[in-house]
Parts: C-alpha cells; sequence; structure tokens
C-alpha cells in the first residue's frame, strides 16, 4: 500500500491548472517546512518582549477574522504562518515573556523544544512495553534519576520496589491514587460505605483535588478544604486536621485521604509533611503530595528540608513542565506501591495480551493512568537532564530565586507596600496600603477594621482590597507585565512569580517601576488632599 498522497484538485474554471499530488509525509518538504517553523518560532522569541505580555483582544475576535469554513483546497504553509502572525499571535498571552510573572511560569528550554521535536516524530503509542520498549524504560529511568535528584527515598523508586510515571497534569495524579486509596478502603469496609469516605486538605490546596474526588465519586458533602491562617503562613495545621477528623469519625464517617501541598498556588506555602503524616496514618488514610511548582526547587540542596517526611506519604508528585524547563505537559508521579495503582487502573482486553506483559518482568504504563494511549513525555525530560546536567538546572532554579529575592527588596523599600507572607521560592505576595501618608509623611496604618470620617464608616479591608484589584487591573492593561491575585486570609494579594527562562534582572527592575507608577497614579487619583488626613482610595465606592 502506497503513502497517503494529498490531491490538489483543479478548480471549477477554464484557467486552472491541475497541481502536482504531494506526500503528507515527504521528508524533502518536510525538511524545507521544518526549517520554516523553527525559523518561525526563533523569530517570535528574538522579539517576544514586543508584544503586550497579557493578550489584549476581546472575546470573540478570531470567529471575525477567519474564515466559517475549512478549505477545500490545499494552502501552503507560507500563508498559514503569516495567519498564524497576523491572527493568531495577537490573541496569545504570552506565557514565555520575559516579563510574565502570572499564575505559575510553563517555562521551556531549547532542550525542552527538541525532545519533543523527537517524541513528536517518533509518535509512538507506548501503552505497554511490547508498543515501544524504549519509551517505556526511558521513563522509567529518567524517573529514578529525577526521584534521586530530589532525594526520594529509595521506596519511591523502581530499585526499591516503588517507581514513577510521568502524566498530563497533577489532576490526573491525584484522580489515580485517589482511586487507588478508595478501592484499598473499600476492601475493607466493603463497597457500599464509598459515601462514608472522606477528603482533606486545606483552603490553599489546589482545586484539582476537589475536582478530583468528584470524579472519584466521593460525597460532594465530605471533602474537607480545612482554613489555613496567616498564624501558621496559611500552612494546614496537623491540629486543625486531627480535629476535622475527629470530627467526622465521631459522625460515622471514615477519613480516606489527605493531600498535602509543597507550595501553594497563592502563597507557595509549605504543609508540614511529617506532622500531617503522624495524623493521617493513625487512621490508614492515604498521603499524597502536590509539588507541582516547588518539587523542581527540591533539587537543590537548600531548598530540600522543604520536603523533610516525605517517607511517610503514599505518592507524590510535580510538574516539570512549570519550573524544570521540560515545556508541557509532564507530570511526575511516583507511588510506594505500584500494585495498588495498577490493581485499581488495570484493563487487558485479549488484543493487548503478549508475553512481556505475561511475564510480569516489564512495566505496562497504561496500568498507572487513566487513558490507553500515551505520549513520549519521557524523551523531553531526559534531553532536558542531559543537555543541561544537574549542576547548571540547579543555578537556572537559583536566578530565579534570587531575582524574586530582589523584586522583595524593592516592595520592603517603599512603605506604601508590604509583603504579605515570607518569600519560600521565586514568588513574592505583596499589596499596597492606601493609608499611606500623613502630613509629616509618615505611613500610617488604621489599628481597627473600620472607622467613621465625614460620617462615613469605613472598611479597612474591604477599601485595602479595592485599591489592590484596581492596581493589578492597571499593571495588567499596560500590556508590560502580567501578574495575577490570590485571595488569602479575606485579603486581595498580587503574585509576582518569577520562572520564565528569558527573564532577567532588568525585567525585574522594570516590572517593579510599572507597580510603582500605576501606583502612583492610583493613590494619587483617589486621594483625600486633606494634609492631615490619610489618604482614601476609591471612597466613593465604599460607603
Amino acid at each position: 500500500m502506497g503513502s497517503l498522497k494529498l490531491d490538489h484538485p483543479q478548480e471549477n474554471n477554464s484557467n486552472s491548472s491541475s497541481m502536482e499530488m504531494t506526500s503528507a509525509l515527504d521528508p524533502v518538504e518536510f525538511r524545507r517546512q521544518g526549517h520554516m517553523m523553527v525559523d518561525f518560532i526563533a523569530d517570535y522569541y528574538q522579539n517576544i518582549d514586543k508584544y503586550p505580555v497579557l493578550s489584549q483582544v476581546d472575546p470573540g475576535y478570531l470567529r471575525k477574522r477567519l474564515p466559517e469554513s475549512a478549505p477545500d483546497n490545499p494552502e501552503p504553509i507560507e500563508t498559514i504562518l503569516q495567519d498564524v502572525q497576523e491572527h493568531i499571535v495577537p490573541g496569545l498571552t504570552h506565557w514565555q515573556s520575559p516579563s510574565f510573572f502570572a499564575y505559575f511560569a510553563s517555562n521551556v528550554s531549547i532542550a525542552g523544544f527538541l525532545g519533543e521535536m523527537l517524541s513528536t516524530g517518533f509518535n509512538v503509542v507506548g501503552f505497554n512495553w511490547v508498543s515501544s520498549p524504549a519509551a517505556t524504560e526511558l521513563e522509567s529511568i529518567v524517573m529514578d534519576w529525577l526521584g534521586n535528584l530530589l532525594r526520594l527515598p529509595n521506596s519511591f523508586l523502581f530499585s526499591g520496589n516503588g517507581g514513577g510515571v510521568i502524566h498530563g497534569s497533577t489532576c490526573e495524579a491525584i484522580v489515580c491514587t485517589m482511586a487507588t486509596s478508595r478501592d484499598q478502603m473499600l476492601s475493607r469496609i466493603g463497597g457500599d460505605n464509598i459515601g462514608k469516605l472522606v477528603v482533606y486538605g486545606s483552603d490553599q490546596t489546589h482545586s484539582a483535588l476537589q475536582k478530583a474526588s468528584q470524579i472519584v465519586g466521593i460525597n460532594a458533602k465530605n471533602f474537607r478544604a480545612i482554613e489555613a491562617t496567616r498564624s501558621t503562613t496559611f500552612a494546614l495545621s496537623p491540629e486543625s486536621l486531627k480535629l476535622a477528623i475527629s470530627s467526622d469519625i465521631e459522625a460515622g464517617l471514615v477519613p480516606l485521604f489527605l493531600c498535602a501541598t509543597v507550595g501553594t498556588t497563592s502563597t507557595t506555602a509549605v504543609d508540614p509533611l511529617g506532622p500531617l503524616c503522624d495524623v493521617a496514618k493513625h487512621h490508614g488514610m492515604w498521603v499524597h503530595v502536590d509539588a507541582a511548582y516547588a518539587g523542581s526547587a527540591c533539587i537543590c540542596p537548600e531548598f530540600r528540608h522543604f520536603i523533610d517526611g516525605i517517607e511517610g506519604v503514599d505518592s507524590f508528585s510535580f510538574n516539570a513542565h512549570k519550573w524544570f524547563f521540560t515545556g508541557l505537559d509532564c507530570c511526575c508521579l511516583w507511588v510506594k506501591n505500584p500494585g495498588s495503582l495498577t490493581s485499581s487502573l488495570s484493563a487487558n482486553p485479549e488484543y493487548l495480551r503478549n508475553k512481556p506483559t505475561d511475564s510480569k518482568q516489564v512495566v505496562d504504563y497504561k496500568d498507572w493512568q487513566i487513558a490507553l494511549s500515551r505520549r513520549f513525555r519521557a524523551m523531553k525530560l531526559w534531553l532536558v537532564l542531559r543537555s543541561y546536567g544537574v549542576v547548571n538546572l540547579r543555578n537556572f532554579l537559583r536566578s530565579h530565586v534570587k531575582m524574586a529575592k530582589l523584586f522583595e527588596g524593592l516592595v520592603a523599600m517603599d512603605p506604601r507596600f508590604e509583603i504579605v507572607v515570607p518569600r519560600n521560592f521565586s514568588m513574592v505576595c505583596f499589596r499596597v496600603s492606601p493609608w499611606v501618608a500623613t502630613s509629616k509623611g509618615t505611613p500610617t496604618t488604621p489599628t481597627s477594621n473600620s472607622f467613621h470620617q465625614n460620617g462615613i464608616e469605613i472598611n479597612v479591608e474591604k477599601c485595602t482590597n479595592e485599591v489592590n484589584c484596581k492596581l493589578l487591573e492597571a499593571i495588567n492593561a499596560s500590556g508590560r507585565v502580567f501578574m495575577t491575585h490570590a485571595m488569602v486570609g479575606g485579603m486581595y494579594v498580587i503574585r509576582c512569580a518569577v520562572g520564565v527562562t528569558l527573564t532577567e534582572e532588568k525585567h525585574i527592575a522594570m516590572a517593579w517601576k510599572v507597580v510603582q507608577e500605576h501606583a502612583d497614579v492610583i493613590l494619587k487619583n483617589h486621594g483625600d488632599d486633606g494634609d492631615a488626613k490619610l489618604k482614601l482610595p476609591l471612597l466613593d465606592k465604599i460607603a
């Protein structure tokens, strides 16, 4: 059977001429178009800081620009790339811009790109060992390499009867581990008791935990988001967990699953793994650690202490596609007992039977995940580890932490701003205070939650939150930087997350300049000109 051909039919007019048939996978044409694509992407990166970081388009913009239906006839790659530049690029929020400080970064590298090209080029579907032995074995090797870098206990490595797998996302990792814990528990207490199972996290735990519990069949009333307060720097308190569990047991419920976090989304808080495990294990619970963002930093000896206590957990995951220069998607999950995972996730139809699987001497990764099909993600992680080496990867991470420390210092020098929580990694949480000056220029902060002025009751926190919301909107509308916010302890805080590969100290200085410029305008426009009075931004909106 010949290779697939693309037919270029004649137009329905007398002036058209027949076009030559072209293969859909011709190596010569692939080389030509591939060079064009690499040049296009390289040019994009060379000019990336010229684009507004946050896309400025309106909803529905693209439908107005593109045809209503797909073309009948082939179009040249030159025309398609021109449309990408003119219509797609304006609608991108530029996640790889050096001035992107929003969410958590999803950074990339040359090695990550090239590994993705190899993976896509081979396009193997490595659901079991026999379908592509190299894909399976490289993944097992790379996961052990990375586990050793993190100094995970041997019980998490293939060499110690544990093992690792690469998923697409943290949510997938939590779904798989929670389903495993569910099945283990129900085998002990009976399947008809699924409505009694309880899942625990803090109110700072990623929403992936709640989504996973819904997918796995946990009663929505049995999902516990335990409040984390400023007194614990928004980490989950073991005592609070113990009280919640005791209350549930008294109500006849069954504690099932705890998700502890190393580097929460809002503030990068770190839950105390050891003490939390002590509480959870007393009740036979599964403990999973979500280190999606901060896990990368733990390859550095100075940050490894953040996962102290890891020996007590059942599973651990972090996203190499966030802060490990690997590119989407690449979530690394380790489990102590792979047999429990495969017991819950295995499906073995006749058409997939083969001798290596039957020998039980190989890993079939289809049984470690939700889907059957899977990508060759290990290739890009392998290239990143080999191309840069551990020394450079650690230094890349340290440079981001250093830049975050620089930004933190700039914030601390301006008396109008406060650092809301201590910085743990490469993210700074800060906010401006509208109570910025008296007639002597001394920063002044109200001593109570509200007060009256000119017959109007002023809610201090509400006012402060609104000012910071307006400030962030102005910063992002400038197009010069992009940051995002969080609400913690009733406070609206601005998050500056450093982690993009191209970011340098000059971008940190520029970002802080943008923050100050817009703070100047907002505080001036909404201030009270009275000499000895507090400046009250948005006073007309807060009565």
